[in-house]
């Protein structure tokens, strides 16, 4: 006769837990009772910062939560237990019902902890955890401008980019000298914060709220270092405490910081009663992520099962994305094991932070903090009490300098999930049973289906097991850019919803939705704020500004060539004054305009569009510009017209979207005043004619361009460089610039010379004719907004308030000049 086993609470543990012992009771020994608090599934608590993209929560439950397939569990939502008799061995719930167990599992969580603030519970003050509570926060967000997050640990973090996807801006506050303090150490939270506050936010370290009091119509905290911030909002994510009350009463042994005690089998002190998860203290401490959960699921479910696993200490290594910056840590990170060293890569520049704690002889990995790019964290983490493959140093060189440093590297036993302790070994097996894609390798060993940083690890392991690998640009699609690209010109399809029915599935995402949009852009599918495509767009093209630190924009308008009139300045002018803006001349000859807010925007394009100017696309994957010299009609050395030519190339390519950026230049001499050959786009006068560069680039990794072809003429030198881009737009990669798309191209620079020189796929007429149509179909994007109400009404700060004044943004001077006001500063109001 089977037993019966009764799980309280159902997260993603309790989730696990039942999953685990149900794969595995072949016999079915065990009939289960899950007692959920909540009225639904359990969900994936990780992702819950996702759910601001579509408010869709069932996307959000695990596979399989609702039991209904399977007669052996009987799954009660909205059923949580009041009392435990543990000498009756038996459970009541709210609604009165008592349920005998022969084996009890406790798995209920975690509850936020909120500091015991004077006002914490006025309205206004949110916690962050659920699906409800975020509910909740966007309610509360409309129609305020700021927001405050108490906590700035992971969950903290995510909280306040939850409250970014609701267009707030605000306050990070966090207790400790830094952010993350339990994951990077102080160099690493030094270079987080300062990515941080690029953003626009505030961060505050190192103080505590003392004091919420209502003010107008929001909150007024009060902070120990006798400051104040007013908000409309504020959200505890100040971390965690485990949901042990139950069992406090119940008589079960507690530990001296919260959460039942647990022994290495994850019983506790009675033998019929187990624990796993954030309510569960293995050795006096609670963990919080959700892979010691998935562990100590496991090991209940062998026990039940007569099996011996133990709990062990648990890898605590994480790796997120925090707003949108890589930040990981794994190992030793704070480097506290006895006679450590630590080699450390700090680039404030590039935004990057990168530190190994090696053993003594530098031999050993111990562990590592990531912060800006964690790219190395798949093939590193392996590694910790391992022998090291090179020299650490050159393991976090800067890109270019670091050897290669992949699966190969790791030995088989080495864990390449953490989340659910997968060896390499067993992947390799997997891919050698059958399984050839991600998805397959993920139902078979459960890799990659956690926190999922190990995703990139299991397509190298696919790659040297000798699976060729999908390049589909992402879970919506099975196909990449280029075909898509094909598929849209084709068919003739010009909206997303159309493409996803008929060649996608699901909803879409921040890497299929802005590409698909390029692509429409690309194939002259009209104004890029019509209809569907505005949603697509990201958020420089959505305002079709860029986005600055302080949340202001900048508006860039188009300077062919450099070349400009007297009576064009005095408009630029007068703009820059009466708008108060922020005037810089940029390295790409042209003038940049700061500080605009977002309902300026329009009545800044209209003086400057009535004197003749128009979009220079500076927000877009676009044409940025031509830089020229000043040519033979000014320089001795000068052998041909390069401020023409540069102009010329300007008006014919200008609103050309893009996979990436594209910059140009113009030389009129070999002494190469222009720098052409840092563009993707470089041409050089000769005395015959002129040079052709392609596949420069400056930036991070500097690249000279090839010379493709010499001494053409400039008609010859305008179908060239038609053919190039066209190819390029139809064929490279998401984000990828033309200096690694000419790279990555098989047989690099020849064969793309056989394609559009000489012609060896039959498409070059093709690709001219898809530059003409660009050409022919040209329309200003500022115009566009300027002579449609509907885009106009885009244009304004608050929805409820038109025209009114974001009371987040401020300024001081600074040589004559506005500039946004940095922290400890004093503000000037305009």
């Amino acid at each position: 006769m089977s037993r019966h086993l009764v799980v309280i609470g159902h997260g993603m543990v309790g989730h696990r837990l039942v999953q685990a012992l149900r794969a595995r009771d072949a016999g079915d020994a065990w009939r289960i009772t899950v007692l959920a608090e909540e009225d639904r599934p359990a969900y994936d608590r990780v992702a819950l910062s996702s759910y601001v993209d579509d408010w869709d929560a069932g996307r959000l439950q695990l596979d399989g939560a609702e039991f209904s397939d399977d007669p052996r569990v009987d799954l009660r939502l909205g059923a949580p237990v009041v009392e435990i008799d543990r000498a009756a061995r038996a459970v009541r719930t709210v609604t009165g019902h008592v349920l005998g167990y022969d084996a009890l599992v406790l798995a209920t969580g975690s509850a936020p902890f909120v500091p015991p603030v004077p006002g914490r519970d006025l309205p206004g003050c949110f916690t962050y955890r659920t699906i409800e509570d975020l509910d909740a926060i966007r309610a509360a967000a409309r129609g305020h401008t700021t927001g405050v997050v108490v906590g700035g640990g992971l969950l903290g973090l995510e909280a306040t980019n939850v409250l970014r996807g609701l267009g707030l801006r605000g306050h990070v506050i966090e207790l400790a000298p830094r952010l993350m303090p339990l994951q990077v150490d102080e160099g690493g939270g030094a270079l987080l914060r300062r990515t941080i506050e690029g953003m626009g936010l505030e961060v505050h370290c190192g103080v505590s709220v003392t004091e919420v009091v209502r003010h107008e119509d929001g909150l007024l905290l009060r902070l120990s270092d006798d400051t104040t911030v007013h908000t409309g909002l504020l959200v505890f994510s100040a971390g965690i405490r485990p949901r042990d009350e139950l069992f406090r009463v119940a008589g079960l042994t507690v530990a001296e910081r919260g959460g039942v005690l647990v022994d290495e089998t994850c019983r506790t002190s009675d033998p019929a009663v187990w624990a796993a998860g954030e309510c569960a203290s293995f050795e006096g401490r609670a963990y919080g992520l959700v892979a010691p959960g998935y562990a100590m699921a496991e090991t209940v479910a062998d026990r039940l099962l007569g099996g011996d696993a133990t709990f062990s200490m648990p890898d605590m290594s994480t790796k997120l994305k925090l707003l949108g910056v890589d930040v990981a840590s794994f190992g030793d990170a704070h480097g506290v094991t006895p006679g450590a060293l630590e080699v450390v890569h700090n680039d404030p520049v590039s935004g990057v932070y990168k530190k190994l704690v090696v053993s003594d002889d530098a031999g050993t990995l111990l562990g590592g903090v990531l912060v800006g790019d964690a790219s190395a964290y798949g093939s590193l983490r392996p590694l910790v009490g391992r022998a090291l493959p090179a020299d650490p140093g050159s393991l976090i060189a800067p890109a270019g300098g670091a050897p290669a440093l992949g699966v190969d590297a790791l030995p088989g036993d080495a864990q390449v999930c953490s989340c659910h302790a997968v060896t390499k070994n067993a992947i390799e097996e997997a891919v050698g049973a059958g399984c050839r894609d991600i998805p397959a390798l993920k139902g078979c060993t459960k890799a990659g289906t956690g926190c999922g940083s190990c995703v990139p690890l299991l397509k190298q392991v696919l790659v040297s097991c000798g699976v060729e690998q999908s390049k589909a640009l992402c879970e919506h699609f099975d196909h990449s850019r280029a075909e898509l690209f094909e598929i849209l010109r084709v068919t003739g399809i010009r909206t997303f919803s159309a493409l996803l029915a008929r060649h996608g599935r699901g909803r879409g995402c921040d890497i299929c939705k802005p590409t698909v949009a390029s692509i429409l852009a690309s194939l002259g599918s009209g104004h890029v704020l019509d209809g569907e495509q505005a949603a697509l767009q990201d958020t420089n093209d959505h305002f079709l500004a860029n986005l600055q630190r302080n949340g202001t924009y900048s508006v860039v308008p188009r300077i062919p060539g450099g070349e400009i009139t007297p009576e064009k300045l005095l408009v630029i002018a007068e703009v820059a004054r009466d708008f108060a803006l922020y005037t810089k001349i940029t390295g790409g000859q042209r003038i940049d305009l700061f500080g605009a807010t977002v309902d300026q925007l329009p009545l800044i394009w209209r003086r400057l569009v009535d004197a003749g100017f128009e979009s220079g696309h500076a927000y877009g994957k676009a044409l940025r510009t031509v830089k020229s010299c000043v040519g033979e009609a000014w320089c001795r050395y000068g052998v041909q017209d390069s401020v023409g030519l540069a102009i010329e190339l300007e008006l014919r390519y200008r609103g050309l979207r893009a996979p990436h950026k594209i910059k140009a230049a113009v030389s009129g001499c070999a002494r190469e005043c222009a720098e052409a050959r840092s563009k993707d786009i470089g041409v050089i006068a000769t005395e015959n004619g002129w040079n052709l560069y392609v596949g420069g680039n400056g930036g991070f990794t500097p690249r000279h361009a090839d010379l493709l072809v010499s001494d053409v003429d400039k008609r010859s030198l305008l179908t060239l460089i038609d053919r190039f881009l066209m190819f390029y737009v139809r064929t490279a990669d998401r984000l990828q610039r033309t200096s690694v798309w000419v790279e990555s191209l098989e047989g690099g620079l020849d064969h793309l010379r056989e394609v559009i020189v000489e012609d060896s796929l039959g498409i070059c007429g093709e690709l001219e004719r898809a530059m003409a149509a660009h050409v022919d179909s040209y329309a200003d994007e500022w115009r566009g907004v300027l002579e449609d109400p509907v885009k106009l009404a885009r244009f304004t700060s608050f929805v409820n308030a038109p025209g009114a004044p974001d009371p987040t943004i401020t300024f001081r001077t600074e040589r004559g000049q506005r500039v946004p006001v940095p922290l400890g500063v004093p503000e000037v109001r305009t």
